[in-house]
């Protein structure tokens, strides 16, 4: 397609101009005055206009064009913006087009969702640059009703709707016949929110609601880096990773994925609560203020059942918590649900002194620091925060997500955590007791898998990426 130039009115109104950089007169505004420039040429000059339309003060003609130039020189030396400047980067389409350089104001978007393991990378990412430049304005995009929603409200940000659509699998399904018509809709949507925003930095970290934003970004010019936490390439990312400037990833294996040289392995970044100590035994109490009271050494099992299909690991853990807990009286269980689960589970569940039943855990850093055993699905956030809090694991990968890379990612965690790994269909209440009692019965297994974890662990994702990203934008930061 040709790139059309881009034209914007005095009043901030865009417009579409054809190919060749030439507007004919409108009768509904004749009075306009117009900035364009024509992207063909060279240097992205201001282009000259036909003599069927002119602008104020504009002409065509040679001795015109001397008066501009003397003007602008003038204008320039007194500290003035020209009227016509000669370069795309001394237009000022709109008050809010460039960062004021009398103001530290720095605009920076990010989109990301559909789970939590998209969208708390983009706010652990946030969080890091605003400890480096505190000025920093930060817009997020995300769906209405999407976890994003929440999650970014509660970490103090902003947030716009977009409207956004899966890619249904298999590819060739009847359910994606109106997707390329619904795309385009999310792209018009981008564009409007692009427009009232201007970032200078869009920052993409994956799923369907990134797509939009991040490829119209890149469509006007605007820079653009995306931030894979799987082993394994998502659809979206992969497609983007051909107009972004830079590619941060958490395992080395997916650079094979994305152009190299725009590639840098950073680990994923995490909420930094999850790097600050806490007190094991500070941590327990919150959770159980009578965990301290036992006379043998206290155990916490942390089951994560989270939000992605947790109902095969809540009935696993149904039914086998109350005989562990009875046969073993250290022993203390944390158990989110999701949201989804939740009702169903308080339904069947026998209260207890040592089980915390909750839908969501607001305070994942306490929960991390009691645990001593973890339980989860094989998200790409979920194995980064056990290799960052150094904790013994189980994994049980969720086998029907995009490109199965939970199956992947348990893999690689296998490997340089020493974290066990459970089947779906291998997972019942006896498997997975065992697995609990397997680990937890020894010291030794226990000590060698957090050393692990913590060897592989890349605590500073998040600075590196901010510092990244700061880069792009010529902002220094100590």
């Amino acid at each position: 397609l040709p790139v059309l130039p881009l034209c914007r009115t005095r009043g901030g109104s865009p417009l579409l101009l054809p190919a060749n950089g030439v507007v004919a007169p409108s009768s509904s505004s004749p009075s306009s005055s117009l900035f364009f420039s024509d992207r063909h040429s060279k240097g992205f000059r201001l282009s000259d206009a036909s003599d069927s339309f002119s602008f104020p003060g504009f002409s065509p003609n040679s001795q015109a064009k001397r008066e501009r130039k003397m003007q602008h020189q003038h204008q320039h030396e007194a500290g003035t913006p020209p009227l016509f400047p000669s370069t795309i980067s001394e237009v000022s389409l709109s008050e809010e087009f460039q960062r004021d350089e009398q103001s530290d104001e720095l605009r920076i978007m990010l989109s990301g969702g559909g789970t939590g393991g998209h969208i708390y990378p983009a706010i652990a990412v946030a969080d890091e640059i605003k400890t480096l430049h505190p000025t920093v304005r930060f817009r997020f995009v995300g769906r209405q009703y999407g976890v994003e929603w929440a999650a970014v409200q509660a970490a103090g940000f902003e947030i716009v709707a977009i409207q956004a659509y899966a890619l249904k699998r298999p590819f060739l399904s009847v359910a994606n016949l109106l997707l390329p018509f619904r795309l385009l809709k999310s792209m018009a949507e981008s564009w409007r929110i692009l427009d009232e925003f201007r970032p200078e930095v869009v920052i993409g970290t994956g799923g369907y609601v990134s797509f939009p934003v991040c490829f119209v970004a890149a469509l006007r010019g605007i820079k653009m880096v995306i931030q894979e936490q799987n082993s394994q390439a998502g659809l979206a990312n992969w497609v983007l990773s051909a107009f972004a400037r830079k590619i941060f990833l958490a395992f080395s294996l997916c650079v094979q994925y994305f152009p190299a040289d725009k590639c840098m392995v950073t680990g994923n970044p995490v909420r930094p609560s999850l790097r600050a100590f806490v007190s094991k035994a500070v941590a327990r109490t919150h959770f159980f203020p009578s965990a301290g009271k036992s006379s043998k050494t206290p155990q916490v099992v942390l089951i994560l059942g989270g939000s992605a299909k947790a109902n095969n690991v809540n009935v696993a853990v149904l039914n086998m918590y109350s005989q562990m807990l009875m046969e073993h009286k250290n022993r203390y269980i944390i158990w989110q649900t999701g949201h989804d689960g939740f009702d169903e589970m308080e339904s069947l569940v026998k209260g207890h002194r040592r089980l915390s039943l909750v839908p969501f855990l607001e305070r994942m850093d306490l929960a991390y620091a009691a645990a001593d055993l973890v339980i989860s699905r094989a998200g790409a956030m979920t194995c980064t925060e056990i290799l960052t809090t150094g904790k013994p694991s189980i994994l049980i990968p969720l086998p029907d997500v995009a490109e199965d890379h939970q199956t992947r990612n348990a893999s690689i965690m296998t490997e340089i955590a020493g974290s066990m790994v459970l089947d779906e269909e291998m997972l019942d209440s006896s498997t997975l007791r065992a697995a609990i009692e397997e680990i937890l019965g020894d010291e030794s297994l226990m000590t060698e898998m957090s050393e692990k974890c913590l060897r592989s662990a890349m605590p500073e994702a998040s600075r590196q990426i901010a510092e990244q990203i700061l880069s792009l934008v010529d902002v220094s930061h100590k």
